[in-house]
């Protein structure tokens, strides 16, 4: 009987978590969804239907608004488990944190100004012919560039000196492949590091910085 009740105490624990990141929470129930839908798709079918949705080029030019928006629902490699782990570690805490609005004002300002400045960098490359005409339509969806500026922002959120050992291995995440073999996308995901440290005037008055030292003594009392 006692198995029972925590059993119910830790699903009740959960289920108040949950409502407590509502936006993060329903944003990994659409990419549910829609990786769902993906694996139900034939891969030609597939291919064309996710670059519809792209942040590429030739998208952005004729439906920005709805191709940032859509963008954001869709993943690349019909993969939801990362993401589930991912948006826990990062997002809910982000959330749970700054608030849904202003973790969202984060999200937002990290994927469009990031691919704004990742797709601008290609087509300069275009224009200088050192990449293909043919890259304006390359498939680029996903949620990554909000979850770099989500990622960055939460360096506001640890105490020192824990947030420099934090600081410390997200630069070297995001940094090491950019400078080892670079892409449009690399870039992309610095600019989102980058606008995630900007966002540091919507972390004032959210509380005290978290010290990961101070958490055993408080489970203990």
């Amino acid at each position: 009987m006692s198995g029972v009740i925590r059993a119910r105490r830790r699903l009740g624990a959960a289920a108040a978590y949950v409502r407590s990141a509502p936006g993060t929470y329903l944003w990994l129930l659409v990419l549910f969804v829609t990786t769902v839908a993906l694996h139900h798709m034939p891969p030609q079918f597939e291919e064309d239907f996710l670059r519809q949705r792209s942040t590429n080029l030739n998208e952005l030019s004729s439906n920005p608004v709805r191709v940032f928006i859509t963008s954001a629902m869709w993943t690349d490699g019909g993969r939801w488990l990362p993401y589930a782990v991912l948006y826990t570690v990062f997002h809910a805490p982000a959330e749970r944190w700054l608030g849904t609005a202003r973790w969202l004002a984060v999200c937002v300002a990290a994927h469009v100004l990031a691919t704004l400045a990742g797709e601008g960098a290609l087509l300069v490359a275009i224009r200088d012919g050192t990449a293909p005409r043919s890259a304006a339509g390359t498939l680029d969806i996903g949620v990554s560039y909000a979850l770099a500026g989500v990622v960055a922002v939460l360096v506001y959120r640890i105490a020192a000196p824990w947030r420099y050992a934090y600081l410390a291995v997200v630069l070297c995440v995001y940094t090491v492949p950019l400078m080892a073999a670079p892409t449009f996308t690399d870039f992309g995901h610095f600019v989102a590091l980058m606008i995630g440290f900007a966002c540091r005037p919507l972390t004032v008055g959210r509380g005290k910085p978290w010290n990961p030292k101070e958490t055993p003594a408080a489970h203990r009392s």
